[in-house]
């Protein structure tokens, strides 16, 4: 007798979705297309002669321990470069602080496993970092929506969402994931307060702080919850930080980390040791070969003015091909830009006429936890070169004046 599956798939599986964003990355194989849809970084900044020679280095002085099972933790080395990096910026942490994760969706996984029971609440932007909602369905995590603008967070809507008591806040300060707006310094403080008096903690999600390419550096939300307390030991706060080596070396790598209490890391440890034991120790020693001596801040340079010439560009053509009524974001880093059409638009139903004409992009509503967004969408710069990005620009301008025309 074949066995029915569907009847035996967990529970859980049933608010499991195919991220809108991946199946898109599919239609980026088409010849022709010009996608605007994936978060990919651009292949001709990946240190390719850096990774061969770190690859022989550590194959010729380490290969047993470059192929063996290797600590939970994470490569020693490794953490305790991401702790001095960390130090920089003004908060003490050590190798205990950190865990290394195979990429920062498998941190997401973990944290969901560690904190998240069914029905508990989150607290999110509106919209969010879709990879986040993915990887919290499937633990039964229920969402409460902060209203989001210019500035970041609505401290208003952020108060009255604590109210609801959820299990924790999870934020993305710089360059957000979908819209690229920067949290102010004002409304970061006023984060750190609002969740310590009502004492729910914060996940601070920050795959792109090293990737601003105007204005002023602001200081992680980590850092101010760390000043906010006067601690002076290792970091033992409010806040469990995020951040990954897909966007400053290479995401095929896959290795992110986790800066948190130590206590949080010693429950994460457990948690990952089920899910793959360690992150692979070949990659992690290749990327601190890679990443040590300094080579990290001089390659982040190259990425930010690529990037920046990209994002300028897309800009600019928008302004050109895009029909009145259209609205943006103009990010002061990252990856993305945040497209507003008329309300009367729906971007899913100007996606299918987009793709006829070889462009595409991811519709925004994905990204809304609780609905809407229907007439949104999210651009991606970095993947596309400058003549890419023009031609690509032009097509989804025409695409939407034929839709607005009816």
């Amino acid at each position: 007798m074949q066995t029915p599956w569907e009847h035996r798939y967990a529970q859980r599986t049933q608010r499991m979705k195919s991220s809108a964003i991946r199946e898109l990355l599919k239609l980026a194989e088409q010849p022709g297309i010009i996608s605007f849809g994936g978060g990919m970084p651009a292949p001709d900044v990946f240190p390719v002669e850096q990774f061969k020679e770190a690859c022989i280095k550590v194959l010729t002085n380490n290969s047993a321990g470059a192929l063996q099972y290797g600590s939970t933790e994470g490569y020693l080395p490794l953490r305790e470069m991401i702790a001095r990096h960390t130090s920089r910026y003004g908060i003490t942490v050590n190798a205990d602080n950190i865990l290394i994760t195979s990429g920062s969706q498998q941190a997401l996984d973990l944290l969901g496993k560690v904190f998240i029971n069914r029905g508990d609440r989150v607290l999110v932007e509106s919209p969010t970092y879709l990879g986040a909602l993915q990887a919290w369905n499937a633990y039964g995590a229920e969402y409460v929506s902060v209203s989001f603008d210019d500035n970041g967070m609505v401290p208003e809507s952020l108060e009255h969402a604590l109210r609801f008591g959820p299990k924790f806040i999870y934020a993305l300060p710089n360059f957000q994931n979908p819209t690229g707006i920067t949290m102010s310094l004002e409304r970061r403080n006023r984060l750190v307060e609002l969740a310590d008096r009502y004492g729910v903690p914060i996940i601070e999600d920050d795959p792109y702080g090293q990737l601003r390419y105007e204005g002023e550096t602001l200081p992680a939300v980590e850092v101010i919850d760390s000043q906010f307390r006067g601690e002076q030991g290792c970091y033992s706060g409010n806040v469990i930080y995020l951040s990954t080596f897909s966007k400053i070396l290479a995401p095929g790598i896959r290795l992110a980390w986790v800066i948190a209490p130590s206590e949080v890391i010693r429950k994460l440890v457990q948690a990952k040791q089920g899910a793959d034991l360690n992150t692979s120790t070949f990659n992690q020693m290749v990327a601190y070969e890679v990443g040590h001596g300094g080579f990290l801040d001089e390659h982040a340079k190259l990425i930010r003015k690529v990037y920046r010439e990209r994002r300028d560009v897309m800009l600019e053509s928008l302004s050109e091909h895009m029909p009145e009524g259209v609205r943006w974001t103009t990010p002061q880093g990252g990856l993305f830009l945040w497209a507003t059409l008329p309300e009367h638009l729906n971007s899913s139903d100007v996606l299918q006429e987009a793709v006829k004409e070889k462009v595409a992009f991811v519709p925004g509503h994905s990204f809304f936890p609780n609905g809407g967004g229907l007439n949104t969408m999210r651009l991606n710069f970095s993947f596309s070169n400058p003549e890419m990005i023009n031609e690509g620009i032009g097509r989804l301008g025409r695409v939407i004046k034929k839709v607005m025309a009816g």
